[in-house]
């Protein structure tokens, strides 16, 4: 997506807000007096993936961002004593996704493997009020002319409309909760810089939201009665991309009346730096190998997101 957000921001008929909706800032607040412990457990995760989790001596990003993500995914699972709902979730890997919708006169679809979904067995709730969706219709689209939004999509023969969430009718994990990306191609130019990266947050939030408002109400355009809401985030190993997305219409045609809207957290730090081996100057050590420049708060957000719904 060639302009990143704010392209994405057109095709899916959406409305930014910066920064984390209410609830999930109440969330994070909450549990801030509960991270005590939750801090020395989650710099510990970070020391297993960046030091102890390989025989590398410096592990690639490669290695380290599965690790780091797969460990603070078990430390959200540990709150699952507190808030016994949280055993409702199923985490799904490589299912595949498809939605398709008119944006003015084109024809678009979003389909493929996108990440890792947690899914659950009740939807989030709206994080908008019926107002604040409301006063989306007085919001103006930004638009591209004379360059066409669509400029860098890939053209493709549509022979079947296809709307798929991925999961068979009945599975009792039906509803999207949050996607998960990990960037952690060893090589820069083949990872998603951080404004590509939440672009594609943002359009698959969207398809996965789509596809399940289709699946519950059918294919025909409308404003939902029941928004739904669908997270993202997106990490390297280091950098943090947080997300809520809220599908309020299927009525995708034109840009006028009620918009979608999507809150974004962007490029929170875990840690600056993890140096694995010690700088040493004239023989002398002026840096030890460690973690440094740690931000518990990031985890603070990423549990939150975890929460939502439940808490």
């Amino acid at each position: 997506v060639f302009a990143g957000v704010r392209q994405a921001q057109w095709l899916t008929k959406t409305k930014l807000v910066e920064g984390l909706p209410p609830s999930v800032r109440a969330i994070a607040d909450s549990t801030a007096q509960g991270l005590r412990e939750h801090e020395e457990r989650v710099r510990a995760a970070v020391s297993h993936a960046r030091f102890w989790g390989s025989r590398e001596v410096i592990p690639t990003r490669e290695h380290f961002c599965p690790v780091l993500f797969e460990d603070l995914l078990h430390l959200c699972r540990l709150m699952s004593g507190k808030y016994p709902s949280l055993s409702k979730r199923m985490l799904a890997r490589n299912y595949r996704i498809a939605a398709t919708w008119e944006r003015e006169s084109t024809l678009l679809q979003i389909r493929g493997r996108n990440g890792i979904l947690l899914n659950s067995m009740v939807p989030i709730p709206p994080v908008a009020s019926k107002e604040e969706i409301l006063a989306t219709k007085e919001h103006v689209l930004e638009t591209f002319h004379p360059i066409l939004p669509t400029i860098d999509l890939q053209e493709v023969n549509v022979y079947k409309e296809l709307n798929d969430t991925g999961f068979r009718d009945g599975y009792p994990y039906s509803h999207p909760h949050t996607l998960f990306f990990l960037e952690s191609a060893k090589n820069c130019p083949d990872r998603f810089r951080p404004e590509q990266l939440r672009a594609k947050m943002l359009m698959f939030a969207f398809g996965n939201a789509l596809a399940k408002a289709k699946a519950l109400y059918g294919n025909d355009p409308k404003v939902l009665e029941q928004p739904i809401v669908v997270q993202s985030i997106g990490t390297d190993g280091q950098l943090f991309q947080f997300m809520v997305f809220q599908l309020n219409t299927t009525d995708l045609v034109s840009s006028d009346g009620i918009k979608n809207l999507v809150w974004i957290d962007s490029d929170q730090k875990l840690y600056e730096t993890a140096l694995c081996l010690p700088k040493i100057k004239k023989r002398v050590v002026v840096k030890p190998a460690g973690i440094y420049g740690f931000e518990p708060d990031t985890f603070k957000k990423f549990l939150a997101l975890y929460l939502h719904g439940t808490v």
